[in-house]
This record gives structure tokens, sequence and C-alpha cells, in this order.
């Protein structure tokens, strides 16, 4: 039986967004959560603001799925244009910082860089995966 592309689209969301979700939340809560804790401790907030991490995590999903999983011959070329979007976003945010806020560490700047190539191009390959076979 055939999708329709509504919902090729919204399982293709739910599986990035889960995977978005457990990649990050692992990585930020308990892999790097040390190298966060010692580099921004004094820039840390005591309670993350749900609200922004909510607008972050939606926007950011929507951009993988357009420039990423949407019309990708495949789940390489999906994972490949996710790390191309993964290093532009994360060094966005990662150089930014280091250009205006004194005391953001260096050292974090490259681990950062390599955890959004890894985080985009992981949940853009499964986007695709779960998208299934795009028209010709």
């Amino acid at each position: 039986m055939s999708q329709t592309p509504a919902l090729r689209i919204a399982r293709s969301l739910a599986a990035m967004a889960l995977t978005l979700l457990t990649l990050d939340l692992c990585w930020l809560g308990i892999a790097a959560k040390s190298l966060y804790d010692q580099g921004l401790a004094s820039l840390r907030r005591p309670d993350v603001v749900v609200e922004a991490a909510v607008l972050f995590y939606a926007g950011y999903l929507g951009a993988i799925f357009v420039q990423a999983v949407r019309g990708a011959p495949s789940v390489a070329v999906a994972a490949r244009r996710g790390a191309w979007l993964g290093l532009t976003a994360y060094g966005t945010y990662e150089l930014t910082n280091w250009a205006v806020i004194r005391a953001w560490p260096a050292w974090l700047v490259p681990i950062d860089l390599a955890w959004g190539v890894v985080l985009t191009a992981a949940v853009a390959a499964v986007g695709r995966a779960v998208f299934g076979p795009v028209a010709k």
C-alpha cells in the first residue's frame, strides 16, 4: 500500500526527531557533560530554557529535512548533505561565540564542530531511510 507524501514526510520527521533528541541528549547529558561543565560552567544557566530548545530543535529538523533529506537520491547523499549542514550550523554557532564571547573556550570549537557534523549526518541518513524512494 502506497503512503501519501504527507505521511512519508511525517514519518521521516518523527524518526529524525527521535534520532536527534536521543543522540543529542546522550551527548549533552552523558558523553560530553563533563566537557561542557568544565568549559562553560560560568556561562551556563542553572536550568535549560525549554522553549528555546524546542524552537531550535523544530527549526533544525525542518532545515535538515529540506536541505539534506528532501530530494536526496540515497541515504549516503542525505548523510553528506547533513554533514555539510551540520558543519555550517554548528560552525556558525561555535565560531561566532568564540569571536564575541570573552570566556568561550577555543578547545571546545573543534569538538562541537565534529559533533554537529556527525549528529546532523546521522539524522539526515535516518530521515532519508524512513522517507523511502524518491519519485523519478
